[in-house]
Formats: structure tokens, sequence, C-alpha cells
């Protein structure tokens, strides 16, 4: 069966065969968008407990029972919905179909948040609290935002093979439009030229400064209209 969609980067030997995995029950048309157990970095805050407690046998049994926890663990996300296996002795297997999905959430503790790992919660309509958990997975923010993918898509709202929406796919257009027009704005910043606003309000600033120097000649003329005139009547009373 031929993994599809967004696959969250991992390790290959976390990639399940549903084949060899008996413990998963498919439906015919059902396929698996991503697989992933507990990230190998998880056993750290056990060895740093167990390691100094060696001594006395406990701390083997705490690394020793984290291991088989860890190796048995699976998390598992198909087309259809989400799927849990844990048990060391038993076999606890948790299924929850995405139309059933009512929130999600992801968070990382000290050790996750620097080594890349974390837990992945997610809740059910009607139900209480956090419903299912992908603990301690690799690149936790990944794999929310693939789940809620999956659900928009089980809510009716058409999504790409990659499990995309039609409104994931248009953001990324528009992102990308707005960065190929910062990228003219700059050039055009670059080889100086300058936008048609400023041109037009720069002839405009030309011509009422050209036009205030006409009117300007133009009071001067008519003050030295007005001396002449003033200096011929002084001539004519002086004649009388």
């Amino acid at each position: 069966m031929q993994l599809s969609g967004k696959v969250p980067r991992m390790s290959d030997s976390s990639t399940i065969d549903p084949e060899t995995a008996d413990w998963l029950t498919l439906d015919e048309d059902e396929e698996i968008v991503w697989s992933g157990k507990p990230h190998e970095s998880s056993l750290i805050p056990a060895l740093v407990v167990g390691l100094p407690l060696s001594l006395v046998l406990v701390g083997l049994f705490i690394i020793a029972g984290s291991y088989l926890q860890r190796e048995n663990t699976q998390y598992v996300v198909t087309t259809d919905g989400l799927y849990k296996k844990t048990g060391i002795l038993s076999r606890d297997v948790q299924r929850i179909d995405f139309g059933k999905v009512q929130n999600t959430s992801y968070s990382q503790g000290f050790f996750g948040s620097r080594f890349g790992y974390g837990n992945v919660d997610i809740s059910t309509a009607g139900g209480s609290g956090i419903e299912m958990q992908f603990r301690s997975v690799p690149e936790p923010r990944e794999v929310q935002e693939l789940i809620n993918k999956r659900v928009k898509g089980s809510r009716g709202e058409p999504t790409t093979e990659s499990g995309e929406t039609k409104r994931d796919v248009l953001d990324e257009i528009l992102v990308e439009l707005r960065e190929i027009r910062s990228t003219l704005e700059a050039q055009q910043e670059t080889t100086g030229n300058k936008p048609a606003g400023t041109s037009n309000v720069e002839t405009a600033a030309d011509e009422q400064s050209t036009g205030g120097d006409d009117t300007t000649h133009e009071e001067f003329g008519g003050s030295d209209q007005r001396a002449e005139n003033t200096t011929a009547n002084q001539e004519s009373d002086d004649e009388r």
C-alpha cells in the first residue's frame, strides 16, 4: 500500500507496513498517510533518572521500562482517521475518525524543544478532555498540521492529494504574489525610478511656482505704472 500526503521528517524505521502490522485494520480504500513512534531522545529523562539508580537495580528497571514502552508504541494517520497502539505485555488499540475530531494541539517540554519532539493532543466532539495523545512524536507541529488538513477534508472542504484545502492553496499563492510585489518594488527603488504619483506632484509644484513668479512680476509692473502717473501729475501742478 503506497504512502501518500505530507510526511513529516522521521526515520525510516518508524514507517510501518500495514501487511505486517496485524493490529492495524484498514478499510479497502484506506491508506496510510503518516506513521511514527516516540522519538529516541524521549528516553533521555529515563536515562538521567535511571543511571544514578542503576547501582541498586531500580534504575535498570526504569530504563528498560521506558525502552520497551517506546518500542511497543505506534501512531498512525490514515486517510480516514487516527490510530494508536500501546502496551508491552498486552495490546491496546485506539481509533478516532476525522469526523469526530474537534480540537488538536501540540506541546513541547524542556528536552522536547531541544531535540525536536513533543506531544500532539486530540479532542473529540462531546468528549471530556483529551481523547488521544501522540506522545513524544518527532516534529509535533507538522503532525498537528497534517491532522488538521485531514479533518478539514473530512468536513467536505475539497483537498489536494497532500491534504491541503483550496483555502490553504490560495493563501500560499497570495503569499507568493506579495513576495513578487515586494521584489519588484525593491528593484524599482534600486534603479532609481520614481513612481508616477511623485512625478505628477513635482510637475504641479513647478507649475504653481512658475505661476507665482508671474503674479509677482505683474505686481511689480503695476507699482511702476502708478509711480509714473504720480510723477506726471506733480509736473502738471508745477506748470500751473
